[in-house]
This record gives C-alpha cells, sequence and structure tokens, in this order.
C-alpha cells in the first residue's frame, strides 16, 4: 500500500516533479502519425505531463513539438500558419522551426531582428509504429527509440488509437493491469448474449478467482493470472509490465477448437495532467494475416470510432451524460468503456492506500519495485530500451 505522501509522489508527473522526471527519461506517445497527416498541415494541440504543446509536420516532413505558447506574448502557436518549414505565430509573425529556433520576425525592420536570440521549448520526436514519441528528458539521457516488435510490423498489421480518459495515470493503470476484474466486469451476461464479452463458456469466466504470480525483470516485471477449473485444469492468462506506462496482453479469449489468431495487443497510460491521461491502445498481428476493417473499428473494446470522437478522442458516453444511462447500464456496452467508467465512478484522484489482496497485486507489485524508486530511476543513465 502507498501512504498518501507516496501516492502524491507518484501521481503528480508535471515539471519538476519526481515521478514526471522519472517520466520524462522515456519516449513518450504523443500524437497518431495520421493527426497530421502531411507536409504543412494544420498543427494540433498536445498536453503531455503537464506541459501544453503544439505539433505541426513542416515543410520538409520533419516533425516538431514546441511549447504552445509564443514567447513574445504567449499568443497560442495552435492558431499559427505551418509554412515554409516552420510555425508562424499570428500575432507577429514570429517563426520557428522544428527546434524551437526563431528564424523570422515579422514585426522587426530587419537591421533590428533578435530572431537569433530567441528560442522556444522543443522536444525531440520519432514516428514509429504510426505514433509521434517525445522525448521530454535531459538530451544527455536520452535513450534509444522505443522499437516496440509491433512498430516493425508493416502498416496492414498494426493498429493504434486513444482515447481521453478523465482520472489521473496511474488510477487507470491500476485498473487496466489488474486482471481479476476482467471476467467479471467484462463477461457476457447471458450465452446468447449479442454485445461484446468475454464467453460464459470459456475458462476466463469457468474459472475460478486468481492467484498472481510476479516476476520482477529488468523492463519492469511479467504476472500471470492462475485460475482452477472444476475439471481439475488450470487456465493461466499472462501479461507483461514495462515501465513506466505499458502493458502487454493477450489479445484473444479462446474457446476449445476455436482458430487462434496470432495476435497481441496492449496499452500505454500517459499523463496529460495530474487529473486526466491518455490512454492509448494497439493491437498487430505477428503472423501472415493483416488486421481486418473489423479489428481496427474496435467494436469489441470500445475504443474505436463508434465509441470515441476521432477529433478530440474523447469518449462519447461519459461523465457528464451519465453515461448515456437513459438507455440502461446493459447497454453501456463494450469492456474499455466499463473500465473508463469504473475509473471515473469515484474521483479524479484515488489514494492507492486500500487493503491490498490479489487484485491489487499486480499494481502493488509496481508500487513495490525497486525500478518504481526515484533516486535509482533517476541515477540511471536511460531507461532500459
Amino acid at each position: 500500500m502507498l501512504t498518501h505522501e507516496e501516492n502524491v509522489l507518484v501521481t503528480r508527473t508535471g515539471p519538476g516533479t519526481p515521478m514526471g522526471e522519472v517520466m520524462r527519461r522515456y519516449w513518450i506517445p504523443a500524437l497518431i502519425s495520421e493527426e497530421l497527416p502531411e507536409p504543412d498541415c494544420p498543427p494540433v494541440r498536445v498536453q503531455l505531463l503537464g506541459e501544453k504543446l503544439v505539433g505541426f509536420r513542416d515543410t520538409q516532413g520533419r516533425i516538431g513539438l514546441l511549447d504552445e505558447f509564443c514567447p513574445h506574448r504567449l499568443v497560442s502557436l495552435w492558431l499559427g500558419r505551418n509554412e515554409e518549414s516552420g510555425l508562424r505565430c499570428v500575432y507577429h509573425g514570429w517563426k520557428f522551426d522544428v527546434h524551437g529556433a526563431c528564424v523570422e520576425q515579422m514585426n522587426e525592420p530587419a537591421d533590428c531582428s533578435f530572431a537569433h536570440k530567441i528560442r522556444t521549448t522543443a522536444y525531440p520526436a520519432v514516428e514509429l509504429g504510426g505514433i509521434i514519441w517525445a522525448y521530454m528528458g535531459p538530451q544527455a539521457k536520452m535513450p534509444p527509440p522505443p522499437k516496440f516488435e509491433w512498430t516493425h510490423r508493416l502498416e496492414s498489421h498494426r493498429h493504434v488509437s486513444k482515447v481521453v480518459e478523465e482520472c489521473n495515470w496511474l488510477q487507470a493503470l491500476e485498473g487496466g493491469i489488474d486482471t481479476s476484474h476482467a471476467p467479471i466486469l467484462h463477461r457476457n451476461i447471458s450465452t446468447t448474449a449479442t454485445r461484446p464479452g468475454i464467453p460464459l463458456s470459456g475458462p476466463f469466466v469457468r474459472g475460478g478467482a486468481p492467484t498472481l504470480d510476479v516476476d520482477s525483470t529488468d523492463y519492469g516485471y511479467r504476472y500471470a493470472g492462475v485460475r482452477p477449473l472444476q475439471d481439475g485444469q488450470t487456465y493461466v492468462r499472462a501479461y507483461h509490465f514495462v515501465m513506466p506506462f505499458t502493458q502487454i496482453r493477450p489479445q484473444q479469449f479462446r474457446l476449445q477448437g476455436e482458430r487462434v489468431r496470432p495476435r497481441a495487443a496492449g496499452h500505454f497510460w500517459v499523463p496529460m495532467d495530474d487529473e486526466n491521461c491518455m490512454v492509448w491502445n494497439w493491437m498487430y498481428s505477428f503472423g501472415d494475416e493483416p488486421l481486418s476493417v473489423e479489428d481496427r473499428l474496435e467494436r469489441g473494446s470500445g475504443n474505436g470510432p463508434d465509441h470515441v470522437d476521432q477529433t478530440t478522442f474523447r469518449s462519447f458516453r461519459h461523465k457528464r451524460n451519465n453515461w448515456r444511462r437513459a438507455w440502461g447500464l446493459s447497454s453501456i456496452g463494450p469492456k474499455s468503456i466499463w473500465d473508463r467508467l469504473t475509473a471515473l465512478s469515484s474521483w479524479r484522484v484515488v489514494c492507492s492506500s486500500r487493503p491490498s489482496r490479489q487484485s491489487r497485486k499486480a499494481v502493488t507489485h509496481w508500487e513495490q519495485t525497486p525500478a518504481t524508486t526515484m533516486p535509482v530511476l533517476l541515477s540511471r543513465s536511460c531507461p532500459k530500451g
């Protein structure tokens, strides 16, 4: 369990905070590549670790990630013009390149220009697996790019989505890595149910309450829910947790005799600020068969365009409209909608000091693992690649 002070320590991620400094030592998902579809396209707002930023793709196709506010008069660069290899503020015409250097000052005579003295905050960015990743830490401590296996697959074999969750990042992560709730919250309510859900006849639902086995690794830890079955067999479902916010999980609930599709999936729980996070969802096929159109709609998880606004990346069903309860709770639907509902049904920050049982064993291991100790992480040259 965490004390109140420890809970504050790991949930606050703004500049200068211990957990914020840890997060800044990793490459962080910032934008889906499709949000910046072509050179000189309109800029996009991004919020990461309590910082308001703006992303753009310049004339050469390079990615810029700058402080949202122009250092001159603090006007939002989201209003700016993306043109001729830079982002120009609409107020006085100061233009910045992808490195944050001011390259033009339209409001200053040529013989009075001091553009060479002006810089704004700019973060390095790389594009991998359909994601634009940002590094917000010290340049001397920059780790290798985040080359997860799925980032190397063809575009036809991978998919990425994201959705805002209006609670603290660790609160969302705790629910996501908890394996004990899944066959309870996400099961079908009958054998004839037409809505997405874990089949009642599958071992995930038929199994008893799990015990969790957790093994520490150099990247975080791996953990497995071990469930006894009535016929004397055992059902094991295993996961990986990669510091600081990545889960890798099985993608299918296979019934005996069914064809297995070689797929895996996972999540990132990325802090936007101390009370909101962006939940990234990725999946990929590691076989010859590409992902289908239906796979990419994510109807079963509630993370696709039927359930999430693809401009704001906010769920259509949320706390402010009571999750559209007028249709009844049974109509809330796919599993990720329920995950968001349960995470947000209390407060945006919930102290992780509740009694620790099997249901919290995975996140408790996160709380206790040496990898979470701030001085240890900060003393490393860079995170494991």
